[in-house]
């Protein structure tokens, strides 16, 4: 990557994109659903939720779960999330995915700022962060507590705002229809990755800018950005 990218904000989702994060969720949400005498839902159903904010989340998985229940399946998926994500001195966190920590040096040799928008609450992602040292590396930190939950494009117009960057010299990065929908309503262009957590086919129909199969394939794509507005895009 040349240090002369026009990118000036590459905003990233968390679960599926930076850090592999299913087992958690799967486990917490099935736990969530169990803790209220309901069927578990199967763990591709869950994944595809994720990115979505818990409430959101949760009334997809089953829509006549509602009111004083969804609350109460919410924080047994809280509280089952919580235990798993305790740091203890025999607890290893969610692992990172591959290529992670060196897309981010990449991008800050670059001088291009780092921001995260995801549909986990706060205090996970300050955990996860602080777990793997990153946590400084952020200029804005967008979770679902912050905002509305994706596609609504309120978290990324945040954190386009925190890092004082524009619509034109941004980018979202993420590996659900979710993140490039949200892109899409704020404006922003998205690149799609393929190791998470949605499949390539609803990737494609979201129309990101890209579609990357590893992290190393960043850089050229972010350097063909050059000159592209959203408007061709």
């Amino acid at each position: 990557m040349t240090g002369d990218s026009p990118l000036r904000l590459a905003v990233f989702d968390l679960d599926g994109t930076l850090v592999d994060s299913q087992h958690t969720i799967i486990s917490s949400m099935r736990a969530g659903f169990e803790s209220e005498g309901l069927m578990p839902p199967e763990p591709a159903v869950v994944r595809s939720v994720i990115g979505m904010s818990l409430d959101a989340a949760i009334e997809r998985i089953n829509p006549d779960v509602r009111g004083l229940q969804a609350q109460r399946v919410a924080a047994g998926f809280k509280h089952h999330a919580h235990a798993a994500q305790d740091h203890g001195d025999n607890a290893r966190p969610e692992p990172l995915m591959p290529g992670t920590r060196g897309a981010l040096d990449r991008l800050e040799s670059a001088g291009v700022l780092l921001a995260i928008a995801t549909g986990k609450g706060r205090a996970g992602l300050i955990s996860v962060l602080e777990a793997h040292g990153l946590l400084s590396r952020f200029v804005s930190l967008q979770s679902a507590d912050d905002a509305p939950g994706k596609p609504n494009p309120t978290m990324l117009r945040r954190a386009i705002a925190e890092a004082g960057a524009e619509e034109r010299d941004s980018v979202m990065i993420g590996d659900t229809v979710f993140d490039l929908q949200m892109a899409h309503n704020a404006g922003v262009k998205s690149i799609a990755v393929t190791w998470g957590y949605h499949q390539v086919e609803q990737l494609r129909s979201a129309r990101p800018y890209a579609v990357i199969d590893h992290f190393k394939e960043l850089d050229g794509v972010i350097e063909n950005m050059s000159g592209q507005t959203t408007e061709q895009l």
